[in-house]
């Protein structure tokens, strides 16, 4: 069975203090995730506080964009058109919350390299999501 990806409408971001840069930067095409100085990890979501160590020098970073499937559902009773919404863990560390777009949604497995791309919301802000690499 082919579950073909359809596009959806896509509901405008809430913003949290300080998103600004993350959804400016993903209205042009590129990924940011934050950087600690002092410990040296990556993070997402983000905040301004380090989650590893609490310090407060954290520094926008923009990523390759590539990860891997960490985790997937495929979505087909909750809207008009099925989704896959999906934990993918970037080449950077963190492991964020997203979609796997464009493909055949029943071929996703877990493992997968993806890569990012960006959808936009009603108003167009971009919304990094993630394809099969």
């Amino acid at each position: 069975m082919a579950t073909p990806y359809q596009d959806r409408k896509i509901s405008d971001p809430k913003f949290n203090y300080g998103d600004e840069p993350f959804f400016e930067a993903a209205t042009k095409g590129k990924l940011l995730v934050k950087f600690c100085n002092d410990c040296g990890q990556y993070h997402h979501y983000p905040r301004a506080l380090c989650p590893f160590c609490f310090s407060d020098k954290t520094e926008w970073r923009e990523s390759t964009g590539a990860g891997t499937i960490y985790s997937y559902s495929v979505t087909r009773v909750s809207g008009p058109v099925p989704y896959v919404i999906a934990y993918v863990t970037l080449e950077e560390g963190p492991t964020m919350l997203t979609n796997i777009v464009d493909c055949d949604l029943d071929t996703i497995r877990c493992g997968q390299k993806v890569q990012v791309t960006f959808k936009h919301s009603e108003n167009g802000t971009g919304i990094p999501m993630f394809k099969l690499a």
